[in-house]
């Protein structure tokens, strides 16, 4: 009990440097409120002294959540895993704890020195079954000046070699939906390869020392490759907006018309069938999610050069734009990951590209925005919706 009551007290030693760390303070002048008092309140006391730069405890369920986790964090370290791996979980659609967009709060430091002593002391292979703890604690080190505090968490960052056209590939990913999909590729991969060597196996009987069957096998695995390539969501140039203005379509009841901040010097116009869920003003000011490369045409007589993502309900009777986080910028583009590639310069409808990938889009239990269950991301975290388990187009 005594190695426990010290090990609680260095921790709250660790939290009052941090935070002051954080927020500019002399740690000296809180030293003798340290073991008096619980983390909440140390809190409370730093932030009087903040003049205003931290987030209140009154009224704010996010700020107590992650103090009471913090005081809550166990100090033995068995009892440690359950809780982190939890964490883990929470943090697949974080960027940050508390804050906005990419900036961490007072309280991420107050998480992060309160898990610190535990992650440091974790092996590779212990890391790695906690990527998105380790992601985030990489990011609170390097994003807030600690030296001096703690000591660097070091980590092995993988990096990417390009798989070559029609390579077979196998990607590690950070979560369950994307390893299924990996091993469904592969699947895929071998069924072609199988296929093809069943197809040269024949062409073989029928006519040996035919030169047209290498031609036919090298036709069959382009054929295959191009194939997949029309499905691959990086075809699409998917990008965060910002709606300046909005008004009804002049002949069209079911139609608005946007102007959209993609971070070009000219804002882009597009035409949505929104009229019959959201008035003009509901989208002013409205971050969005949007197809930029569709092909420009115009709708009733009004040019549009885009497509806003929507989700939808299964019945359809509620529609919403994707919303996505506060730190995005206009312009940024949406990334899926293990998936790389540059977008086309504009669809081509004849190839129906948009229409093959769509049904591949859709939110999750969480209301956040996938491709085949691949989260839509952005720097400031995943894009979403308040529609759970409903269609994107």
């Amino acid at each position: 009990m005594a190695a426990d009551g010290r090990s609680r007290l260095k921790r709250k030693e660790l939290v009052v440097a941090a935070l002051c760390k954080y927020l500019n303070l002399d740690p000296k002048s809180f030293l003798g409120d340290i073991s008096e008092n619980d983390i909440k309140s140390l809190y409370s006391k730093v932030l009087e002294k903040s003049s205003g730069k931290g987030t209140p405890l009154e009224n704010n369920d996010e700020v107590m959540k992650w103090i009471a986790f913090a005081e809550d964090f166990p100090v033995d370290s068995e009892a440690c895993v359950g809780v982190i791996n939890g964490l883990n979980e929470e943090l697949a659609h974080r960027s940050v704890l508390l804050g906005n967009g990419l900036k961490p709060s007072e309280v991420d430091a107050i998480v992060f020195s309160v898990l610190h002593s535990y992650v440091i002391g974790l092996s590779n292979s212990g890391k790695e079954k906690l990527p998105h703890v380790m992601r985030w604690m990489d990011y609170i080190q390097n994003k807030n000046n600690f030296d001096g505090i703690f000591n660097k968490i070091l980590l092995t960052k993988a990096g990417f070699d390009p798989p070559l056209p029609g390579a077979k590939t196998i990607v590690k990913e950070e979560s369950n939906a994307t390893a299924e999909k990996t091993v469904q590729s592969t699947e895929n991969a071998d069924k072609l390869k199988a296929d093809m060597n069943r197809k040269k196996s024949v062409t073989g009987k029928k006519a040996t020392g035919d030169k047209e069957a290498p031609q036919e096998k090298k036709k069959a695995t382009e054929a295959e490759f191009d194939k997949d390539k029309e499905v691959s969501v990086s075809l699409l140039n998917i990008q965060v907006g910002l709606i300046r203005k909005a008004w009804k379509h002049p002949s069209a009841d079911s139609l608005l018309v946007e102007e959209i901040d993609v971070g070009d010097a000219k804002l882009r116009q597009v035409v949505s069938g929104l009229a019959k869920y959201c008035s003009p003003d509901e989208l002013m000011n409205r971050r969005v999610v949007l197809i930029t490369n569709v092909k420009p045409g115009k709708l009733r007589d009004v040019m549009s050069e885009g497509l806003v993502l929507c989700a939808s309900n299964e019945d359809h009777t509620i529609v919403e734009p994707l919303l996505p986080p506060e730190g995005a910028k206009p312009g940024e583009r949406v990334s899926f990951s293990g998936i790389d590639g540059k977008p086309e310069d504009v669809l081509n409808p004849k190839k129906k590209q948009l229409e093959k990938i769509t049904p591949l889009l859709f939110t999750d239990d969480k209301g956040v925005a996938t491709f085949d269950g691949i989260p839509f991301m952005t720097s400031g975290g995943p894009c979403t919706s308040t529609i759970p388990n409903g269609s994107i187009k």
